[in-house]
């Protein structure tokens, strides 16, 4: 094995084994009822915004591209989940909700994959900001279409409408223009949002390890160079958006069902601002470091939440200083140090397989 791969196989132990974890000592703790009420419902907004992070590292860090508009792949995925689960329960009483909720975050992921492939086709052939400005521009074009849109189903089938009056009488109506999805029966559950967590990073660790990911990663790199070697920067471009938005539709839809009723106003531009925020505190290409700041800014306007007055305030310094932590050659050789024990533990394995060989 490779030095390069040995550090990949470490890295990619470390994330999952605190990831696992992490989801073992909150169930116990679920279980003996010492987490509090607040924390215990932060837990499924919290596997979601890592699901968001981690996808949109991928298209950020490891791909090299802009994008302003995750909200709106998230807000995709939250109406779809929203509208695929009222329709099962409405039209084919489907009060199995573990299949349930499943069929909607697949089917929420696979919508967002669509539109994303929609918008990267032409888009990323340009150079420069263009999917910034783009991405930007869709997530507010979605905004604004929820909010003028109505869904309802009756006797089976689906109706969608720009006008309330345009649905049928007898119709249940699922997306209520500004109202948003509404009658939401919540069904996401923390266990539901552990395995999406674990299937996100099992597909993007994969894909950036992989041939293709490495290509990716070339592409960012240098374009030119990349272009030399017979790298299809284009295509390799869109496997990395495309992923990013469905994973971000299928984190939407996880969402989207833990609550009763999801407005359009859940998914504005900061909601994209916040998913960067934590790429860039976590640093870029760095899926551990999404993971934790996902995690940390999740739970921090919460824990700060008796401190009204300062709330913003103390928000924004941490978010300052974790940025210069998170910068500084000394703190990041620290944390080197600290899993150097790991890399000995793999090295001093290798060399003692060589001696039993030889």
């Amino acid at each position: 094995m490779t030095k390069a791969k040995k550090k990949h196989l470490i890295y990619n132990l470390v994330i999952f084994a605190l990831v696992i974890g992490a989801y073992v000592l909150l169930q116990n703790m679920i279980a003996a009822k010492t987490i509090t009420r607040s924390l215990k419902g932060q837990l499924i907004p919290i596997c979601a915004w890592i699901i968001m992070a981690v996808s949109l590292n991928l298209v950020i860090g490891f791909s090299g591209e802009l994008s302003l508009g995750h909200a709106g792949f998230m807000s995709v995925g939250a109406y779809t989940g929203a509208v695929i689960s009222g329709w099962l329960l409405n039209a084919f009483a489907m009060e199995n909700t573990g299949l349930r909720l499943a069929i909607a975050i697949l089917a929420a992921g696979l919508i967002a994959g669509i539109i994303g492939l929609l918008i990267g086709i032409p888009v990323l052939r340009l150079r420069g900001d263009y999917l910034a400005i783009v991405t930007l521009a869709f997530g507010e074009i979605i905004r604004n279409l929820v909010n003028v849109l109505y869904i309802g189903t009756a006797n089976g089938k689906l109706y969608f409408s720009f006008l309330s009056k345009d649905l049928p009488a007898d119709v249940t109506i699922l997306v209520d223009g500004a109202k948003g999805a509404v009658k939401i029966k919540p069904i996401s559950t923390f266990t539901a949002g552990f395995i999406l967590v674990m299937i996100t990073l099992i597909v993007v660790l994969n894909l950036v390890n992989s041939r293709t990911g490495r290509a990716i990663q070339a592409t960012r790199d240098n374009r030119i160079a990349a272009e030399s070697m017979g790298i299809s920067v284009t295509r390799h471009k869109m496997i990395a958006f495309v992923t990013g938005a469905v994973l971000a539709g299928m984190a939407g839809a996880l969402y989207g069902l833990n609550a009763s009723t999801v407005i359009p106003t859940q998914f504005t531009f900061n909601q994209s601002i916040n998913v960067l925020v934590f790429v860039v505190l976590g640093g870029l290409g760095n899926v551990l470091g999404s993971i934790i700041s996902a995690t940390f800014l999740t739970i921090l306007p919460e824990l700060l939440r008796e401190f009204a007055d300062y709330r913003m305030l103390v928000y924004a310094v941490v978010l300052i200083l974790v940025m210069i932590f998170t910068n500084n050659p000394v703190i990041r050789s620290v944390f080197m140090r600290m899993f150097s024990p790991v890399r000995r533990l793999f090295r001093g394995r290798e060399s003692q397989q060589g001696g039993e060989a030889a």
